[in-house]
């Protein structure tokens, strides 16, 4: 845990920013980390459906469980709760979603906390591994946790169960080792290219759709066969579709998904992959809007704990990342500064104040 020297709780309305399910969870996750205990009031408010779902359920409840927390309003549907996290508790740790809601979520929200537990942790959570809505296990594994893995703890992830939307079923399992001291770093430069490929994964479906999807995208990148793949499956936890990009470069591995849709052509869902690709290499940017998001919580952290200043290059930021960096700094002293370089924004993190460990 983080000394803040703060105790007070904080105050949070749910529906500012972007409004959705990310705020709940990097509010939860903040919590575990900094002590502080938080009240959260129009929760999802702006949503078709506000309030808890049954994955931002089983987040908050896998938080009660890692620092035993008092809590009210745990529940779903509801649209307000309080929160008081205790000690976080290094250990073994299972939750289940039981709906498509995605499972690499509900780890994201603790992973933070058994970062910094007093030993290490093994978590299994069942749920959806491939969603649309939410980092799929491979942007999980490939390109957010080895980042978190240079901050110093050692996080390892295996895909136990493919759980497509909208059945779910998916499993992951998670090891973690928690490091005494985090070393914060920069991201400014991708580095040379090492690697590069594109994945068509279809299961419990025709495989044509992955073979379409597959020629059409190589084709429009103009990149070879032999860096493309289609991989074919039955029984392994479809129906699903999705086509994955990944560029692996010396400093990071950039991952872009596009999902198979009911009524989307094969064409089109490569047409999605190939525009997301384009706009990444157009603004030269290191970090994605997808990864920069994602990062800023796991830096603040190593930034805080050690008040050391770090920084990274990205495109511009999303609506996420802007509602990211305020709740961040409601909790940690630090504070982000966002300079435009040409067609990209460095994003730099500074402590405001050396905090013991």
């Amino acid at each position: 845990m983080i000394d803040t020297g703060k105790s007070e709780s904080i105050v949070i309305d749910g529906s500012e920013g972007e409004g959705g399910g990310q705020v709940l969870r990097s509010s939860l996750g903040l919590s575990m980390v900094s002590g502080r205990p938080i009240r959260m009031e129009r929760i999802r408010a702006g949503r078709s459906k506000p309030g808890l779902m049954r994955q931002h359920l089983t987040a908050l409840l896998a938080a009660c469980e890692v620092c035993s927390a008092k809590v009210t309003g745990a529940e779903i549907g509801s649209t307000s709760l309080e929160f008081s996290p205790g000690n976080v508790r290094a250990g073994d740790y299972e939750f289940r979603v039981g709906t498509a809601g995605s499972a690499t979520l509900v780890l994201q929200t603790i992973l933070p906390a058994l970062m910094l537990a007093d030993g290490p942790s093994k978590v299994v959570v069942g749920g959806g591994t491939h969603n649309p809505w939410s980092p799929p296990f491979d942007f999980l594994s490939e390109s957010y946790l080895p980042l978190v893995n240079r901050l110093g703890p050692n996080v390892s992830a295996q895909l136990k169960r493919f759980g497509f939307y909208p059945a779910g079923g998916g499993e992951i399992e998670v090891s973690i080792t928690p490091s005494d001291l985090l070393s914060p770093f920069d991201i400014v430069e991708r580095g040379a290219r090492i690697d590069r490929s594109v994945t068509a994964l279809v299961i419990d479906l025709p495989a044509e759709i992955g073979n379409r999807e597959l020629n059409k995208a190589m084709r429009s990148l103009g990149w070879s066969d032999a860096e493309g793949e289609s991989i074919h499956l039955e029984n392994a936890g479809g129906p699903g579709n999705v086509l994955y990009l990944r560029c692996q470069f010396e400093n990071l591995t950039t991952v872009i998904t596009s999902f198979g849709r009911l009524g989307v052509s094969a064409e089109t869902v490569a047409k999605d992959l190939v525009k997301d690709y384009r706009q990444y290499e157009k603004q030269e940017a290191v970090l994605d809007e997808h990864l920069c998001d994602q990062w800023m919580l796991p830096l603040a952290i190593a930034v805080a704990k050690t008040g050391r200043q770090a920084e990274f290059v990205t495109g511009p930021l999303s609506g996420h990342s802007k509602t990211h960096i305020e709740l961040i700094k409601r909790f940690l002293p630090v504070e982000f500064e966002v300079i435009q370089e040409k067609t990209n924004l460095r994003v730099r993190c500074s402590s405001l104040r050396r905090i013991p460990s």
